[in-house]
């Protein structure tokens, strides 16, 4: 089977490799799209993707329908090699034009995937081909973008999600086999919403910003809460915890798990009874210092890549920590050879996730040239029920989409993120990676990624190079959030 057809998705037995050292100011200094050789456009396509209506089957006797890829949850894993350039054909089987986002890939503006940014729908019951440059090399993934407002059966709500690894030119090799695991929620209903559970961060709230949303409420005590997605079925690699196979593994193999929330609004928790995980790579960017942590937090889409050596022999679950989810099928079962029985839980001790534990906290960043300041504000029910976003003061206007901030080519920029509110916001970037500079008020460096959870009344800064011209999407990856004017424009200006 070579490269090219490995669509599958699981316990794939991979010749052994590992994931390139690399620093900080080289993953920021972005490759250049090569020009299309003419030729190409002629050729075969390397994968061929079809969006369209499917059933799935997630659970026993539990059939869903949903748009996918190729008609299976998660879509086919696509692998590339780092700066070779691939042909995708992409087919649009339904009623409703389409957008197919390169999340994490450095690609120009016409094939990023987001209208906002001005890439061309890919028509109803119509094809695109698109020839990319595939970039940075790691771990990155492909969904819609497509806003879904107050429509539960549009956007990241359906089923389209699917992993991408990008091959580095050279691969010095670190485990012995691969598993991709995706994570993703279904049947999501609306509710009043509540507070945003976010203890499993580091406790860095600011006095100040939680007084913003208190006077904001205080200002409209008529308004109820917004309303917030709940979900009713949780899946795995698009099956619910026992249903479908689980992850055979041997005793002293060490696996690396490349783990993606597929999710449209959750954060998501993942741990495994009497097992570590050696976290190598976020965002599919090796971090400065690989370490070992008892569970993890994904938050919307974030990837998270990291190594398990096989040594508790068992059979177990691997999965949430919130009992309802994972009762509910966000889990999957990890079976030892030679082991049978009903597989194990053990809750694990609460763990606080820092970023900083994977960073070089001592090593002093370059200044930036600019520094863009951004406010984050929630205006409760203001939207016909639904919370409506701001960044400054302003939500993001689907009709104008003029641009907020300005940039020139070459320079750094640091932005300055300040959360008036007590949700989380894993914010997202496109066509560009960053390097976290500070979080809750603590310098740290070395850790590039293109999604961060910024805390509820917490800040965060974050540094990147502006080297991918054109315009430039900024927003929270939580879809309501996004739907209801938390999102930005950035545009080059020489």
């Amino acid at each position: 089977m070579n490269r090219r057809n490995f669509l599958k998705i699981g316990g794939s037995i991979l010749p052994a490799a590992g994931v390139l050292p690399a620093t900080a100011a080289g993953l920021l200094h972005q490759q250049t799209q090569k020009p299309t050789a003419p030729w190409l456009r002629d050729q075969p396509a390397d994968y061929t993707i079809r969006i369209g209506t499917s059933l799935v089957e997630v659970g026993k006797q539990r059939i869903l329908s949903t748009i996918a890829y190729n008609g299976q949850v998660p879509g086919p894993l696509l692998r590339f090699k780092e700066g070779q350039q691939a042909i995708v054909d992409i087919y649009n089987d339904t009623d409703t034009p389409e957008q197919f986002h390169w999340h994490g890939q450095v690609v120009p503006v016409d094939i990023d995937g987001a209208a906002e940014e001005g890439t061309p729908y890919i028509p109803a019951h119509g094809k695109r081909r698109e020839v990319i440059t595939p970039g940075p090399s790691g771990f990155r993934f492909y969904h819609t973008h497509l806003v879904a407002g107050p429509n539960l059966n549009a956007g990241q709500y359906n089923g389209q999600v699917g992993p991408v690894y990008i091959e580095p030119k050279n691969n010095p090799g670190a485990y012995d086999r691969e598993v991709f695991l995706v994570l993703k929620e279904f049947e999501p209903f609306f509710m009043r919403g509540g507070d945003m559970a976010s203890d499993f961060l580091p406790d860095a709230t600011i006095p100040e910003l939680r007084a913003m949303q208190e006077k904001a409420e205080k200002a409209h005590p008529e308004r109820p809460k917004g309303y917030e997605v709940g979900y009713r079925t949780f899946t795995i690699n698009g099956r619910q915890l026992g249903h479908g196979e689980p992850i055979h593994v041997k005793y002293g193999e060490r696996v690396l798990f490349h783990i993606l929330n597929g999710s449209a609004s959750e954060i998501r928790s993942l741990a495994l009874p009497g097992h570590t995980f050696k976290v190598v790579a976020l965002d599919g960017n090796p971090v400065p210092r690989a370490a070992e942590v008892p569970l993890l937090w994904i938050g919307t889409a974030e990837r998270i890549s990291a190594i398990v050596e096989m040594n508790h022999p068992g059979v177990w679950i691997m999965g949430d920590l919130a009992d309802d989810d994972r009762g509910n099928g966000m889990g999957i079962v990890v079976e030892y050879a030679n082991h049978k029985g009903k597989p194990q839980w053990v809750t694990p001790k609460p763990y606080t996730w820092d970023y900083r534990v994977f960073s070089h906290n001592n090593q002093p960043v370059p200044e930036p040239d600019e520094v863009i300041d951004m406010l984050f504000a929630k205006d409760n029910a203001a939207d016909n029920g639904f919370n409506r976003w701001s960044i400054n003061g302003v939500a993001f206007d689907m009709m104008n989409m003029s641009p907020m901030f300005h940039l020139k080519k070459g320079k750094r920029y640091r932005l300055h993120m300040r959360n008036a509110s007590d949700d989380i916001h894993p914010m997202h970037l496109h066509r560009h990676s960053f390097e976290l500079t500070r979080i809750g008020g603590k310098p740290t460096s070395g850790i590039i990624k293109d999604v961060a959870m910024l805390g509820g009344f917490q800040e965060m800064d974050v540094d990147f190079i502006a080297d991918n011209p054109g315009m430039t999407l900024f927003h929270c990856h939580m879809q309501l959030h996004m739907d209801f004017g938390f999102m930005a424009l950035f545009d080059y200006t020489d």
